[in-house]
């Protein structure tokens, strides 16, 4: 008896302490977390090399998340905001948001555009005849697209995209803007990107961009682009 008086005792000690003292707070989850390449590592060989997808994937993109996370939780006016949002609105936020979340939103984007060249495919005929019409062949449209990703000074991004006016686009940002940005300079919704950041290809490619560029058309991933073009002009 004595010893369950004793029991109930401490056990309730401890309860009256814990009420005082504050239990320990519950850690919050961050807003946004990296999500996993769509494929291993080495799937991109011998385009994309495993070293350079690995530290790319992991080193690179992590970064941009967790420096986002942490804009993002200084600012109680931006918490609940989607990545979307915060894309969007990025020329009225802080740079480290605008830098950080287009750095997420455009990596993201970036692993689902790409697929082991085995399954790169093609276009679908709504597609191709749309390249064709704004663009007069495949090829042609390969060398503008690759044009606007070796002039884009320093770092950034190319992109192909259904402008406002619902025609097909090439454009290229700076550092990691994108065209969903109330920034950009062409306005549209994003089919296709690369990334033209020196990470993306120095290890195999060293500072021959134009050769990356050339080679990175054997990983495109053609049935999400023209999944993209399908949502963009319905």
């Amino acid at each position: 008896m004595i010893r369950r008086h004793l029991a109930v005792f401490v056990a309730s000690t401890f309860a009256v302490a814990g009420a005082l003292l504050g239990a320990p707070a519950a850690v919050a989850e961050p807003a946004f977390t990296l999500p996993p390449l769509p494929y291993a590592p080495s799937a991109l060989e011998p385009v994309i090399d495993t070293a350079t997808m690995t530290i790319h994937h992991d080193k690179h993109h992590q970064a941009y998340v967790d420096a986002l996370n942490t804009a993002v939780a200084a600012d109680p006016a931006l918490q609940g905001m989607s990545l979307e949002q915060l894309v969007t609105a990025a020329g009225t936020l802080p740079a480290a948001v605008r830098n950080n979340a287009g750095g997420h939103w455009n990596h993201t984007f970036f692993w689902n555009t790409m697929t082991p060249p085995t399954q790169s495919g093609a276009p679908s005929p709504e597609l191709q005849a749309a390249i064709d019409q704004q663009f007069g062949s495949m090829e042609a449209f390969r060398s503008a697209f690759n044009d606007a990703g070796t002039k884009r000074f320093g770092s950034g991004w190319a992109w192909l995209v259904v402008d406002q006016d619902g025609q097909l686009a090439i454009t290229s940002t700076p550092n990691q803007d994108n065209p969903l940005m109330d920034v950009a300079e062409v306005k549209g919704a994003p089919l296709l990107g690369n990334d033209v950041w020196e990470h993306a290809y120095y290890l195999k490619h060293q500072n021959r961009r134009g050769e990356y560029l050339t080679d990175w058309w054997q990983v495109v991933n053609w049935s999400t682009v023209s999944d993209r073009y399908a949502t963009a002009v319905a």
